[in-house]
């Protein structure tokens, strides 16, 4: 069995980690290379960073800080924000990321997965889906959970897995930042769905959560952010408790 993957995530606002609760009220936190550098020794298997203005501010996110980023850590690092183009994507993997995460951009032109996937191959894209339950359904978000598309989150999971994606990150909006546990139902859904891998976002708070996104959310990874930035749990020991109670993860 495949090892679950343990992933902080780093919001980067004007070249600094934020976080903030239901994607508002952000708190700046400190530098992202600092961060990344201290979860590599931590033991974290993965890192994502995401310029969660680039979309909406129509910047791109500095190659110079993904390159800080390669020659300081040592573990893979997804990098997401402002990628709008293929060359967005090569510039961002040519600084050393060692995938891109894209969003918005793919949702008002999905042809850009395709182009993506057949460049440089699914294994460096990830697909990020916002999404927040509304009347029925779970409604697809772009531009940093600012502005709600017609998109419903099934259909298009399913539509960017057939276009290439190599994962899919799924942040539940409702959950995010609330530390109550993550959408499980619906993650154990796109992982009955789809046969790429899925990691579960919005809702850490307790070891325990992590536990269930697991085993009844059937995630391949789990992304946090405050809960690791505050250290109110340490990834040594949240590993240690995935082990003991029969999860595979890299200790």
């Amino acid at each position: 069995m495949l090892a679950k993957r343990i992933i902080p995530c780093l919001d980067v606002l004007d070249g600094k980690v934020v976080k903030g609760v239901n994607f508002i009220n952000l708190k700046e936190i400190g530098d992202p290379v600092d961060h990344g550098a201290w979860y590599s020794e931590q033991g974290a298997d993965e890192l994502v960073y995401l310029d969660i203005t680039a979309t909406h501010e129509k910047r791109k996110l500095l190659a110079g800080l993904v390159r800080r980023i390669a020659e300081n850590i040592n573990i893979p690092f997804t990098v997401g924000g402002g990628v709008n183009h293929l060359q967005d994507a090569e510039a961002l993997l040519s600084a050393g990321a060692d995938k891109i995460s894209v969003n918005s951009a793919v949702l008002m032109n999905p042809a850009l997965i395709d182009q993506i996937a057949k460049s440089f191959g699914s294994q460096f894209l990830v697909v990020a889906i916002d999404a927040k339950y509304a009347d029925g359904r779970w409604v697809v978000y772009r531009n940093g959970g600012r502005i709600a598309t017609d998109r419903e989150l099934f259909e298009w999971a399913s539509e960017v897995w057939m276009r290439g994606a190599g994962e899919i990150l799924f942040t539940s909006m409702d959950h995010d930042g609330v530390k109550t546990g993550y959408a499980c139902k619906e993650l154990a859904m796109i992982s009955d769905m789809l046969p790429i891998p899925v990691i579960a976002s919005g809702g850490a708070g307790t070891p325990e959560h992590f536990l269930e996104v697991f085993t009844k959310g059937k995630a391949d990874a789990a992304l946090a952010a405050s809960v690791f930035h505050y250290n109110e749990i340490s990834i040594p020991e949240l590993k240690n408790y995935l082990k003991n109670n029969n999860i595979t993860v890299r200790i």
